[in-house]
């Protein structure tokens, strides 16, 4: 080496290490939250999450895009969660893109997700599906915004990260039967190869057990002032969705409720524009209305074959809305008694890692493909396996047709002693349980639906299995992907530690 380029190295050395020993000399961590409304602004919009059309004429309940922002003066992390089924990677990318431009914040250093709600409007996803492009500027201009506000409204804080149990709410959805024989439908090819059954008929009678576990934990993040004001609080839970939406409009589902919920618990002020008090310490004091308003968010884990639904133990019909309310309150519940046990600190490590990893996708079958082609044009339903045949045979063909690979965005991320990881599918649970297990950190969670939308991720034994979420049209990504996304996420989780 060179002595001119010698003297170089050394002096961007010093430079460096100046910089890390003044930011150790006073390190200041900073949160920022917000929230953006993305209800649709004109109606009727066509519902996601079903295969047949379903129009909204109304919003029962807003939906939204909330973000938090945190920076402890070395590095600086974003998330959004927004309440859509799910949202493809195009919609994000443009989203960070803008964002970045006007927060400074790297788009590599931004993890946005969906909350998987089954009541809001169709948005670019892996198959493209026919989206408003009205809308889908809408929620990308919401996310932005969200970031936006995040980014400006980040005040000194002190983060604390806790875990509550709430085993009684998640329920594995996947069932092997008593007897087979009869209980079984066909696939939409016409095959009869499943060996589990995902929301089987319920009750003791006819169910012998659940294909897989479930994962109890609600992981959280919480953010506060240094004299004890809450601004933001950040969940995980492991449940697909609540439902029980009326037809007919929009809702955010038990992830929005959950957001008001705690709001109510952790920051009861009164809307109608007078002042109220908050506890800070052991004081009351007046709040008022110089800070930004607290954020409730609640982001999706790995439930993929999780549900909400007792098959055991038939729970007694609920009215719309009333267990999305009921959960949501459980939630926020045991978030809140887990408070007590937190502690908070004033500076900690912020970290985060993203990679582009190329996967292939799944092929038909000889089989599959010539069903496929016969039953997307056949006219007479009752000659159909299944009610879905002709959705799947749309997939199958498209599937055939692919390139053959899809490059998707895995992200890590370190925040203290904690790891949080980032997949773009509807994630199974073993897939999250192995990466808290082996994790190099003290906890770790996974956010699914994050930067991308590729269908269901099963383990290649649940593949095996059969069943829904396994079916060729369900997931796109190859049927070995899941252990080698938990080994790349791993290795990513370790470089940051």
């Amino acid at each position: 080496m060179s002595r001119s380029r010698c003297l170089t190295v050394l002096a961007l050395l010093c430079v460096s290490l100046i910089g890390e020993a003044l930011v150790a000399a006073d390190p200041v961590f900073r949160a920022g939250a917000a929230v953006a409304d993305i209800t649709p602004q004109k109606w009727p919009v066509d519902l996601v999450g079903n295969f047949f059309p379903r129009p909204a004429t109304k919003a029962w309940d807003p939906l939204s895009a909330r973000a938090l922002v945190l920076d402890n003066s070395v590095t600086k992390i974003a998330f959004v969660v927004v309440d859509s089924c799910f949202c493809g990677r195009s919609l994000f990318d443009e989203a960070k893109k803008r964002a970045s431009a006007l927060t400074g914040i790297p788009a590599d250093h931004m993890l946005m997700s969906a909350t998987h709600t089954h009541s809001a409007p169709r948005v670019k996803d892996r198959f493209d599906w026919k989206a408003d492009p009205e809308y889908v500027e809408h929620v990308t201009r919401g996310i932005v915004s969200a970031l936006q506000q995040a980014s400006e409204n980040l005040l000194p804080a002190e983060i604390g990260f806790g875990v509550a149990m709430l085993p009684e709410e998640v329920f594995n959805r996947r069932w092997f039967m008593k007897s087979a024989a009869g209980t079984m439908p066909p696939t939409p090819f016409g095959e009869t190869t499943d060996q589990v059954r995902m929301n089987p008929p319920r009750g003791r009678k006819v169910l012998d057990r659940p294909a897989g576990p479930t994962d109890p934990e609600i992981c959280f993040f919480s953010v506060k002032t240094p004299e004890g004001r809450p601004l933001a609080l950040m969940a995980n839970y492991s449940l697909h969705y609540v439902g029980g939406v009326p037809a007919g409009g929009v809702s955010a589902d038990y992830f929005g409720e959950f957001a008001k919920q705690i709001e109510m618990r952790l920051f009861p002020v009164l809307r109608d524009g007078t002042e109220s008090n908050i506890v800070i310490g052991q004081r009351e004091e007046p709040l008022r209305d110089t800070l930004p308003p607290f954020v409730g968010i609640l982001s999706n884990g790995t439930s993929g074959d999780i549900n909400n639904i007792s098959f055991l133990e038939p729970r007694p019909g609920a009215k719309p809305f009333e267990q999305i309310r009921n959960v949501a309150s459980r939630v926020a519940d045991r978030v809140t008694e887990s408070l007590a046990k937190v502690e908070y600190k004033k500076w900690v490590p912020l970290g985060m890692t993203q990679t582009e990893m190329t996967v292939k996708v799944r092929r038909p079958t000889k089989f599959q493909l010539a069903q496929s082609r016969k039953l997307i044009v056949e006219k007479d339903d009752s000659k159909l396996p299944h009610s879905f045949s002709r959705v799947y045979a749309g997939w199958a063909i498209g599937l055939h047709e692919h390139p053959g690979t899809e490059d998707i965005l895995l992200q890590a991320i370190r925040i203290g002693d904690v790891g949080v990881t980032s997949i773009p599918c509807e994630t199974f649970v073993e897939i999250g349980l192995r990466l808290k297990m082996d994790t190099p950190f003290q906890h770790t969670f996974t956010i699914e639906l994050a930067n991308g939308h590729y269908g269901y991720l099963p383990t290649p034994d649940q593949h095996r299995l059969g069943g829904y979420e396994t079916w060729l049209g369900s997931g796109s990504l190859e049927e070995e992907a899941s252990p080698k996304i938990e080994d790349e996420l791993l290795k990513m989780l370790g470089s940051l530690k």
